[in-house]
């Protein structure tokens, strides 16, 4: 097949998207920001889901790759009061269809499957431009531009692809997180091992809690989540790590110290990340010759999809592609078809994030495991 595919951005969906295209012949480049696959952390534990993650990764030839990446034991469940007293207690008893992997090893196991130079790294795209007839011009912070004949945009929230098609802006939840890490627990911080389960652990108050997932070798992975306006965070000075650390676990103050020793003592730097979401029916008209998938076309708060359904929208436009030789406008229509239910339809689905800290917690959330 003569087309070739220009995809911004090697997260989780541009990948899957040019692996399914090179399983079925077709051409890709990847344009990437980042300058390597290293450079920075890719995120803690993710549940590949049975219904959407999982057959991406079957169509795209990796599903034993995958399963190689899969940490034994992580899908059990833990929440914690305030006190420290076990409200609910679900282990792994290996009949879980959400093996959890972590994201880091899904991506090198993406990247490793592609041909050599598929990825461009370093390439900051600084704006996207229509040339008429379906195509269009990426131009890149290095001065140089590249053409088009098919353009998918799977650059995340803050898309530089997205404009073409949508006038969307995410917008602030009204949450934020604040990650970190305790590094080998079970030895250096054995108190706080000890609260947390094989999978995740979660302790939830009005306005604020701690999600942990324990990860390879004995590290904690602790997400901080309060519901706070934006400008609260102005006021922490993220670059002083102990002092930015101590601030945040002031809000715990009223906390077991055990609970608190999971934000106080972290090893790493503390990084802020401010959660934003596009409307839930977010869509455009068809526009020739670009489309967007991932969070550049459906961004939500975190509720477990995000990365599954980025998996399968990769998946699922690289087959349309396939499908419709010869006709990207037939692959596009067919791909958004499809995708603009699906992804409305997966913003609705867990709990949403200010409900899960809302008066009602935990109560609300145990409920939603036991049922």
């Amino acid at each position: 097949m003569s087309i070739h595919v220009t995809i911004i951005g090697a997260g989780l969906g541009g990948l899957t998207l040019a692996r399914v295209l090179h399983v079925h012949g077709i051409r890709s480049t990847v344009y990437e920001a980042e300058t390597s696959p290293t450079a920075r952390a890719q995120g803690g534990l993710l549940d590949i889901r049975d219904y959407n993650g999982q057959p991406a990764l079957r169509d795209a030839g990796l599903y034993d790759e995958f399963r190689a990446l899969i940490l034994e034991g992580r899908q059990a469940t833990r929440v914690l009061s305030p006190e420290a007293e076990v409200l609910l207690d679900l282990p792994d008893d290996g009949t879980g269809t959400n093996p959890e992997v972590p994201r880091g090893e899904l991506r090198q196991m993406l990247l490793d499957s592609l041909p050599a130079g598929t990825v461009r790294w370093g390439r900051k795209v600084t704006g996207v431009r229509g040339l008429g007839g379906g195509r269009h011009e990426v131009a890149f912070a290095d001065g140089t531009t590249v053409g088009s004949e098919l353009l998918v945009g799977a650059d995340g929230a803050w898309s530089r692809v997205r404009p073409l098609l949508s006038g969307a802006t995410p917008e602030y939840t009204g949450v934020s997180f604040v990650e970190t890490h305790l590094l080998d627990a079970d030895t250096r911080h054995p108190e706080s091992a000890k609260l947390v389960c094989d999978g995740s652990t979660m302790i939830l108050a009005p306005g604020k809690g701690v999600l942990t997932h324990r990860e390879r070798g004995g590290n904690l992975h602790t997400w901080v989540m309060l519901l706070r306006p934006r400008d609260w965070f102005d006021g922490i000075d993220f670059s002083d790590s102990a002092a930015a650390l101590a601030h945040i676990a002031h809000e715990f103050d009223d906390w077991a110290p055990r609970l608190t020793a999971l934000v106080a003592d972290g090893d790493t730097a503390p990084v802020p990340r401010q959660i934003h979401a596009l409307p839930a029916e977010h869509r455009w008209d068809r526009t020739p010759g670009v489309t967007l998938l991932g969070d550049a076309a459906h961004l939500t708060a975190p509720n477990g999809e995000g990365a599954n359904l980025a998996l399968y929208d990769g998946a699922e436009l690289g087959k349309a592609i396939a499908a419709h030789p010869g006709d990207v406008e037939a692959a596009l229509t067919a791909y958004e078809r499809e995708m603009f239910p699906r992804s409305a339809a997966a913003a609705l689905e867990g709990v949403d994030l200010r409900e899960m800290l809302g008066k009602d917690t935990p109560h609300h959330l145990i409920s939603l495991f036991t049922e």
